[in-house]
């Protein structure tokens, strides 16, 4: 099955992010219940729901390490070819080609300085490359 993408937009304070929260579990709501194609959340294994998502903050907190290893965190030994294709549909590689040592770079706290939209994308990288069911920016 294909991944999809969604985009939760609204005002500061509609409830994006609780509504993140809800499908993370990170807490149940008190009244009701929510339903994936009708079945409540309840219902599922807390890791393997999780394991089906991947979130993208609005400020991706990188590690100091390379661009490579950011890109590879939690995918044990992550073959290039998946990578570049998890670059590819991120749409990184034309501004990780453009980095001083590609993806030998260091980022994050005391590497390479990137734009918040350049730190999405290797989050959203990272999470093709983890191959979640959905992606969602948060």
């Amino acid at each position: 099955m294909m991944s999809t993408f969604a985009a939760l937009v609204g005002q500061s304070g509609s409830g994006k992010s609780t509504v993140i929260s809800l499908l993370e579990r990170f807490y149940d709501p008190e009244v009701g219940e929510v339903l994936i194609d009708g079945v409540n959340l309840k219902k599922y294994k807390l890791k393997w729901l999780r394991q089906q998502m991947g979130l993208v903050s609005q400020k991706p907190i990188l590690f100091t390490t390379t661009t490579k290893e950011n890109i590879s965190y939690g995918k044990e030994n992550a073959i290039d070819e998946e990578s570049s294709i998890a670059i590819e549909l991120a749409n990184a590689a034309n501004f990780i080609g453009k980095l001083p040592q590609g993806l030998d770079t260091t980022v994050g706290e005391n590497g390479t300085e990137l734009s918040g939209g350049q730190k999405q994308r290797l989050t959203i990288a990272r999470d093709i490359l983890n191959n979640p069911k959905n992606t969602s920016p948060r």
